[in-house]
């Protein structure tokens, strides 16, 4: 396979790759691993800020292996797809039981770490210490699919597989770290998924999307699937003093071991629970406008009910998974984006 696709890739991201972001100033593995975390299915503008205020707290690998779970989910709080803090903690403390506090170089020990896939530890490799490691994230898949023509969905097996071999092919034997964020870099800001960029393309002369006028085709969408919708009535209580009661969610599952409001199936669920823990009216809550939430496989829409000046039974101060938050110390809990929205509005 001709090398003139990491060529012009190369000489591309020399003038309009991206140079500046938070995590290659300065580079390490630690910084690498975490950028790369937190940019799974998540924009890279909507990661700095996050990123930031993550390495402020936590600057090395050994502090976050050392913090507490409730603080590494308080700082991704916002972020979402939590199950990838819960990974990055856990990998962090295995790095310090097996690997002296440190990521460890090999393709197949990163892989070992919990929410590092194939991919990923690619780009760790490849970023942090400049090997020779394919990657094939969202970004990738576009740019090849569209430049090669390949037909299918990127995430079937088959053709992924075919991807894969294509992105191997085109690695060059230098300069591993610039090219992999090149790649990233071209599918993010030119090779985009709506309205791509082609006159812009260092690789639009080759390119079989544009060429052949597919771009809008390619990659072949995933075929249609409708979510389904669920519903749930959320109770937002203060008490006399402003605070607000959060429950904390099961240790696994949808927002694991993060701090909401508490939660039931239907207003008759909520009744029940308002009543085994608090004195007042149910019937005196404010119905507010409902709050809509996408995840991959579901969607969700909250009903939230309000109550002021509410009063606890014994039971909310003896049970560990309920606490009265002050509004002020509401950045210090791990507490889903939309419950954050509703509770600290923009």
């Amino acid at each position: 396979m001709s090398d003139a696709f990491a060529a012009r890739l190369l000489a591309w991201f020399d003038h309009a790759g991206r140079h500046d972001l938070p995590w290659q100033h300065p580079r390490s593995p630690y910084r690498v691993w975490l950028s790369e975390i937190m940019l799974q299915q998540t924009r890279v503008a909507t990661v700095i800020p996050y990123f930031q205020r993550f390495v402020a707290a936590l600057p090395e690998l050994p502090a976050l292996a050392a913090a507490s779970q409730e603080q590494v989910l308080a700082l991704w709080s916002g972020l979402g797809y939590y199950a990838r803090a819960r990974n990055l903690h856990a990998a962090a403390k295995l790095c310090t039981e097996r690997h002296a506090g440190k990521l460890p170089r090999g393709i197949d020990e990163l892989q070992a770490l919990p929410g590092i896939g194939r991919s990923t530890a690619a780009a760790i490799a490849a970023q942090a210490w400049g090997a020779r490691h394919a990657i094939l994230d969202g970004n990738v898949k576009r740019v090849l699919a569209r430049y090669h023509g390949v037909e299918g969905w990127p995430n079937l097996p088959r053709v992924e597989k075919a991807l894969w071999a294509l992105a191997e092919g085109h690695l060059p034997d230098a300069r591993l770290a610039d090219y992999t964020q090149a790649q990233m870099d071209l599918g993010a800001t030119v090779c985009t998924r709506a309205d791509p960029a082609c006159l812009l393309c260092p690789l639009r002369d080759d390119c079989v999307a544009r060429r052949e006028g597919r771009t809008a085709e390619l990659p072949t969408p995933r075929p249609g699937k409708v979510l389904p919708q669920r519903h749930a009535t959320v109770l937002w209580l203060e008490d006399a003093h402003g605070r607000i009661l959060l429950q904390q969610r099961p240790p696994a599952g949808i927002w694991a071991a993060l701090w909401t409001l508490p939660q039931a199936d239907d207003a008759d669920a909520a009744r029940e629970w308002f009543a085994r823990h608090l004195h007042g009216d149910f019937g005196l809550g404010e119905a507010l406008p409902p709050v809509d939430h996408a995840f991959s496989h579901y969607r969700l829409q909250l009903q939230p009910l309000r109550w002021r000046g509410i009063e606890s039974r014994l039971a909310v101060g003896d049970n560990e998974g309920l606490r009265w938050v002050a509004p002020g110390d509401l950045d210090r809990l791990g507490i889903p984006a939309p419950i954050r929205r509703l509770l600290v509005p923009a």
